[in-house]
């Protein structure tokens, strides 16, 4: 295991591309220890989180949704916090409330559990609209409001949320305002026989996640993000993923919105230094497209998904 050294708060923490890739590997083979299998995903969901991004993971139940988000969370030494979303769950269930303190005859506020670096909503489509919107403001602004006074949550902040895909008459369908807020929607699938069985050896006794321990900081993360930010995207790149979404608005009933052409762009910054590089290239819009797009998309016909579309759009779009 990586020894790692925290960073004084208030410290400047600066790493560059090489130092990145390299916190990213320590990062992937920690995880790797707890999910057999799935390294995309795992790609996935470091890269929404380098490029500032909230993840919808949609699958079956059982398949290491909720293990990957709390290995990932605790690989960088984050605070994790979990919500099982479930029918009669409050907003301030989510968000916290103001408390009357009888003994000082005051309001205080008591933090819900989305004051974490790392949320996981699971199953969220469990929950009525209204309570899947107490996750609304945090996601897109850093921030709740409670009885008009505004709390800021932990920094760096994403959420990670699962679906239940199989009980769809207990469920509610997530709003497309709720929907173009995630990065990106991701399915895991079954693992193959041979992971299936190296699972079942690894989860033997204890499990896995139990002996996590983190390889980077909290401090690394934040630093990441901020040499994502810097990534350097040429203007053809622009041009190219502006093409993309434009493909999809006149081919679709609804198309990628600009929200969406702005997240594609940050995953695509994230997939760079993932790979060690300080700049977008058509491979990383290429790779990222297909489960950034499709989940905005609403192709209008049966005869066509949105992750068709999204690739007919990859397939009719050149690279210029």
């Amino acid at each position: 295991m990586t020894d790692i050294e925290s960073t004084p708060t208030g410290v400047q923490h600066e790493l560059d591309v090489d130092d990145v890739g390299e916190i990213a590997d320590n990062v992937l083979e920690n995880v790797e220890r707890v999910i057999v299998g799935h390294r995309d995903a795992i790609e996935h969901i470091l890269t929404a989180l380098f490029g500032r991004g909230h993840v919808l993971l949609e699958d079956v139940p059982g398949v290491g949704k909720t293990m990957l988000s709390r290995a990932i969370a605790e690989s960088f030494d984050c605070s994790f916090k979990r919500v099982q979303f479930t029918p009669d769950l409050l907003p301030s269930d989510v968000t916290g409330a103001n408390v009357y303190n009888q003994r000082d005859q005051t309001f205080e506020f008591r933090e819900g559990p989305i004051f974490a670096n790392v949320v996981l909503g699971d199953e969220i489509n469990r929950a009525p609209p209204k309570t899947q919107s107490a996750l609304l403001e945090a996601m897109e602004e850093g921030q709740v409001t409670i009885d008009g006074e505004t709390h800021a949550v932990p920094d760096p902040f994403a959420v990670i949320a699962t679906q239940n895909t199989v009980e769809r008459d207990r469920t509610y369908d997530l709003p497309m305002a709720e929907l173009d807020r995630f990065m990106k929607k991701l399915e895991l699938g079954y693992p193959t026989a041979d992971e299936e069985s190296s699972m079942l050896e690894n989860v033997v006794g204890t499990h896995p996640i139990e002996t996590v321990e983190p390889v980077a900081t909290l401090a690394d993360l934040e630093a990441i993000r901020t040499v994502t930010a810097g990534v350097t995207v040429e203007d053809p790149i622009r041009t190219y993923v502006t093409r993309l979404a434009r493909y999809t608005r006149n081919h679709a009933e609804l198309g990628a919105s600009p929200r969406a052409s702005l997240l594609l762009l940050r995953a695509a910054q994230g997939r760079a230094v993932l790979h060690g590089r300080e700049y977008v290239v058509p491979d990383d819009i290429q790779t990222e497209a297909p489960v950034v797009l499709p989940h905005r998309v609403r192709s209008g016909t049966t005869e066509r998904s949105s992750a068709e579309l999204v690739a007919d759009a990859i397939e009719a779009i050149p690279v210029e």
